[in-house]
């Protein structure tokens, strides 16, 4: 409407539309380059059963990134991939989980998961101390390794909101060392003669992403690809307790503190909706065709937010916060898979 000034002032529903237009405008650039490299990810994955295409997203993000300058006009697409889109397919993560998959575990093998998870955090952070690494930081590297790779960490970020270098950081780690279990976990099983449904409990424990674990097991077979699969996926579950954790940790702090500040939630929206996932994939109602679906639908969300984090994965910055995280980071990897084959053997 216009003004006595002769300007035109938008009324309320107009200016709410216009920020919305603006808002997708704005993101526009960035969606669009990292539905390409997405895209590029995707084909690479399918030409390599041992790469899945979330790993081969933050690394292709992370090459872009690092060797061609980033307009800042993508900064707000990359951003809303790198949180909002990452949040969708956390939830949909939960489709993957049902209440029966932890029943046939076993009590053994439930045990052997919530020690591998217990013992890596707790261990994870220890070593960050000791090394001098920050402890948010340490925090995100602990709950990668522990849980599920970028996933998790980005689940915790929610809650602790660290630096984005520490974010990037710690997705970066988990990511060498998940790719490198594809290669290295198969030696050692044949070293050690482990093989089967023990090879792939192993995995389950010792490996961080979804995709990776797939990868690792497959090179034993259906046994242990089964196997690893529900281990894992188990492991997946403790997500939300752990983020609830640590977020009532926070909460405590910070009223102990007596600082007038916002409370960090006690889960995120995304994490209740992982949450209510795997109760609607227990429950029975979807057919295998729609879970499929959301499998894909899943896969493809978390390559395209995984290609936004990669962009987020500057050397540059990375050396400043030094060399002490790659070390941390080593150690954990050993951490983690000690304890699994630990835990393996003993129920075996």
């Amino acid at each position: 409407m216009p003004s006595t000034d002769g300007h035109t002032v938008l009324a309320p529903e107009s200016s709410g539309r216009h920020s919305f237009v603006t808002a997708v405008t704005d993101r526009l650039p960035g969606l669009a380059v990292v539905a390409v490299v997405a895209v590029v990810a995707t084909l690479l994955a399918r030409l390599s059963s041992s790469v899945s295409p979330l790993v081969a997203g933050v690394v292709l993000g992370a090459v872009v990134a690092n060797t061609v300058p980033v307009p800042d006009r993508l900064a707000p697409g990359l951003e809303f991939c790198a949180r909002q889109v990452l949040r969708a397919g956390v939830v949909l993560l939960g489709l993957r989980l049902s209440l029966g998959d932890l029943a046939g575990l076993g009590l053994n093998g439930l045990v052997v998961v919530a020690g591998v998870v217990t013992l890596t955090f707790i261990g994870t952070q220890w070593l960050a101390r000791r090394l001098g690494v920050g402890p948010d930081l340490g925090l995100l590297v602990a709950t990668g390794y522990s849980i599920c790779g970028a996933s998790a960490i980005a689940a915790m970020d929610g809650v602790i909101d660290a630096d984005e270098e520490e974010t990037a950081y710690a997705i970066t780690l988990v990511t060498l060392c998940g790719t490198l279990s594809i290669a290295v976990l198969p030696l050692i099983a044949g070293m050690v003669d482990l093989s089967g449904a023990a090879f792939g409990t192993w995995v389950g424990g010792a490996v961080h992403d979804v995709g990776q674990v797939v990868a690792t097991a497959s090179h034993d077979g259906d046994r242990a690809l089964e196997a690893a699969t529900v281990v894992k996926l188990t492991r997946v579950v403790l997500l939300a307790p752990l983020v609830a954790l640590v977020a009532l940790r926070r909460r405590s702090v910070v009223s102990t503190a007596g600082v007038d500040t916002k409370h960090p939630p006690l889960l995120p929206l995304f994490v209740i909706g992982f949450l209510v996932a795997i109760l609607v994939r227990s429950s029975g109602v979807l057919g295998d065709d729609v879970l499929g679906w959301a499998g894909d639908v899943e896969k493809l969300l978390l390559t395209v937010a995984l290609v936004a984090l990669g962009f987020g994965v500057r050397v540059s910055k990375m050396r400043r916060l030094g060399g002490r995280p790659l070390v941390l980071g080593m150690f954990a990897w050993v951490l983690v898979a000690g304890t699994a084959y630990v835990g393996t053997v003993l129920v075996a």
